[in-house]
């Protein structure tokens, strides 16, 4: 496959510019704080003031109700404000309209897929034409379960370092490196890893397919077009790719998504970010896990 073209680092930048100007994008502010556990330095981030933890509430009823009423795909068409430009044929980068990290983006099919449909090699050459333009870590949530909120198929991105820290998980997968599927012993929650010895989109998927396998989660075929057996995260980075089964979507109120997995964690109050110390990350991610 033809190595696809990808917006570079500076489109990101003053696309976000100009859609914080006309207020399309909506960050959230925090407080971060760190919580070593299992030799892993989490990021835990924290809504940062009243405002925000209420705005941060409604927006979470707003997404249940959503849920239960009538659906309107926010992808088609997108906000163009937002819009970053295209990846290829197939796909467009969008800024994530309500974030908590700056530059989050989304990897969008220009075309309806369902989020539960599996990661084609082509969408693996849209994020890894992002990841040539600048590093980043790719991830992607593979059902309501696992942490998504849409169903028009988006892998996500957020630019390395995260807000200056070194991705917290990635000197434990460091340390565990072997070739083909391997465990990290440091991290306790249930996954599969695996080293990109090339980041060729047919190679990416290759070891995206081993590793679900690995976990559990088979493809199924529905209407011709694969499908996921059961719900799970996924982290890609320029050197390595992870695979969690997911269980449950939140683990006593705390939402957790991919980004849980790579060691980045956000509460919305000091409630749940008591429950995450209470039971540690680590713990918290192997709740939320299938064993």
């Amino acid at each position: 496959m033809a190595r696809m073209n990808a917006p570079s680092w500076q489109a990101v930048v003053t696309q976000t510019e100009r859609a914080l100007a006309c207020g399309a994008l909506r960050s959230f502010d925090t407080v971060q704080s760190v919580i070593e556990d299992g030799g892993v330095r989490f990021l835990v981030r924290q809504a940062a003031n009243l405002a925000r933890k209420e705005e941060a509430s409604k927006l979470a009823a707003k997404s249940t109700a959503d849920a239960a009423s009538a659906w309107r795909d926010p992808f088609s068409p997108c906000e163009e404000a937002l819009r970053v430009g295209d990846i290829g044929e197939r796909h467009f980068l969008l800024l994530n309209k309500f974030n908590v990290l700056a530059h989050h983006l989304l990897i969008v099919t220009t075309e309806f897929e369902l989020q539960e449909s599996l990661v084609g090699e082509d969408d693996f050459a849209a994020l890894f034409a992002c990841l040539d333009r600048f590093d980043g870590l790719g991830f992607y949530n593979g059902g309501t379960i696992a942490g998504s909120s849409q169903p028009h198929k988006h892998l996500q991105m957020v630019p390395l370092p995260l807000d200056g820290h070194a991705l917290p998980i990635e000197a434990s997968i460091e340390a565990a490196r072997t070739s083909g599927v391997f465990r990290a012993p440091p991290l306790a929650f249930t996954h599969a890893a695996a080293w990109l010895d090339d980041d060729s989109a047919a190679n990416a998927h290759a070891i995206y397919l081993r590793l679900l396998n690995a976990i559990g989660v088979q493809p199924f075929d529905v209407a011709g077009v694969a499908h996921q057996s059961a719900p799970y995260n996924l982290l890609v980075t320029r050197r390595w790719m992870l695979a969690v089964p997911r269980g449950v979507s939140h683990v006593e109120g705390v939402a957790v998504n991919a980004l849980g997995f790579a060691g980045s964690l956000f509460v919305r109050d000091d409630a749940q970010r008591g429950i995450v110390e209470t039971l540690g990350p680590m713990q918290l991610l192997a709740n939320a896990t299938i064993s």
